[in-house]
């Protein structure tokens, strides 16, 4: 047998075992509306990646306007936080919590509340060290930039769920 006769069997071997343990690539989300406006707070960007990921991974439009809308996502707040959670034996931060919450709420066309005002909260931690501020800063933004992205998916599983009247 040769080399490529035992990497097609070895493909056809792995296919076969993803397969049977249940595996499956994500599709579209099913969101119960063929509409939906967004209302997030200005200058925060989870309004767009909200938009970017329903356009990309559902069939549901985004409309401009609240009125012309199936639902509404109303992105009542959404908040970075920064806790020390352990300091050196010199008084130096050794270790930040970065917080991430977000609070939001789905209503259909005639304000009845498809989801209540509900919040995600999401943590990460991170060591700090005063000698690399830039490299720091950067990995804290990633970190941030991380966490949004955890919330948004939270968000379209939420969505997903929704049964509409």
């Amino acid at each position: 047998m040769g080399l490529s006769m035992k990497k097609i069997a070895l493909t056809i071997l792995i296919l076969t075992s993803l397969t049977a343990c249940g595996f499956q690539l994500r599709g579209q989300a099913g969101l119960p509306f063929e509409t939906l406006y967004i209302s997030a707070p200005a200058g925060h960007p989870i309004g767009a990646e909200l938009k970017r990921a329903i356009r990309a991974g559902s069939s549901t439009r985004i409309v401009d306007e609240a009125k012309g809308a199936q639902a509404t996502l109303q992105i009542i707040s959404a908040v970075n936080e920064k806790h020390i959670l352990s300091l050196s034996g010199g008084g130096k931060v050794r270790e930040f919590e970065l917080r991430y919450r977000v609070s939001f709420r789905l209503a259909d066309a005639k304000g009845v509340a498809l989801i209540p005002t509900s919040e995600i909260a999401l943590k990460r931690d991170f060591s700090f060290n005063d000698t690399q501020v830039l490299a720091k800063e950067a990995e804290e933004a990633l970190l941030y930039k991380d966490i949004q992205t955890d919330a948004v998916q939270q968000i379209m599983r939420r969505l997903a769920a929704v049964k509409p009247q």
